[in-house]
């Protein structure tokens, strides 16, 4: 079986306290973008995972796809499989693609063995996978607490609008962007933020992240200005980076941003 697992921006990002178990407490709008990776499971005498298309950083033991497979493999006795991964969406990006693959393999898995597990199960076992994966489970604009995981849906707050992403050349690991992070407690909530007009969120609607990331990598921002120059309603960074997304009412080229990683398209 083949699927597309898709990528993710984030609609504002608030950090708001550091839990004991050492996690953040978060709140943010995760929003899937049709900008795809290519996953194919199919059932084989012996377990084998490939890839191809750009470089996954770190083993193939620790990719998420090897560990979902692993996580359904210790409840439902499953058989092997030949897992294979065209990486297409940039890594270190703040994209979500890893956990995507991660969550995809589960759902492929579900299909494949029909293990008859539920959304809300499905969403369990995510979650043991990475703080965002859960998301990706469904195909929906979805407000996220907790570390990410506690997920209540959302409206297409951005239907008909196009999307355009940006990724320079910058790897921003998770720890770097969370250690210029100081948590507090937000005036409004992301879901208020969202109400507002879509011209005002660019005085509205923050990603915690950027202060750290924009200090340490002052030409991500300077992506987010020219999206701005371009003519972008709203601009930010997504997750804890590297790539800046700019929203728009028409389409435009992205020929100015030379040597970067772009995707463009429309939200449906």
């Amino acid at each position: 079986m083949v699927s597309f697992p898709p990528c993710k921006i984030n609609l504002g990002l608030q950090i708001i306290n550091k839990r004991a178990d050492g996690y953040h407490d978060l709140e943010t709008c995760f929003y899937p973008v049709p900008w795809t990776d290519i996953l194919e499971v199919i059932k084989s005498n012996s377990f084998d995972f490939t890839s191809s298309g750009d470089l996954i950083p770190g083993s193939p033991e620790d990719n998420l796809c090897v560990k979902a497979y692993e996580l359904l493999r210790k409840n439902f006795n499953l058989p092997s499989v030949k897992i294979h991964l065209h990486k297409i969406i940039p890594t270190g990006a703040g994209l979500g693609g890893g956990s995507s693959d991660g969550a995809y393999t589960l759902r492929i898995l579900n299909s494949v063995f029909d293990l008859q597990l539920s959304q809300d199960r499905l969403m369990y076992y995510a979650a043991q996978l990475g703080s965002d994966c859960s998301f990706f489970v469904q195909d929906n604009p979805m407000i996220g607490s907790g570390r990410g995981e506690v997920l209540a849906q959302k409206g297409d707050v951005l239907k008909g609008k196009y999307l355009a992403l940006v990724k320079p050349g910058i790897h921003v690991s998770t720890a770097e962007a969370y250690s210029g992070i100081q948590p507090k407690k937000p005036v409004h909530s992301i879901d208020f933020l969202l109400q507002q007009p879509v011209e005002k969120w660019k005085f509205l609607l923050k990603n915690d992240f950027e202060e750290t990331v924009f200090g340490k990598f002052p030409e991500i921002k300077e992506i987010k200005d020219r999206l701005y120059a371009q003519g972008a309603l709203y601009a930010s960074m997504s997750g804890t980076g590297s790539a800046v997304f700019g929203i728009f009412d028409s389409e435009i080229g992205l020929s100015d941003f030379h040597g970067m990683t772009k995707w463009s398209g429309l939200l449906k």
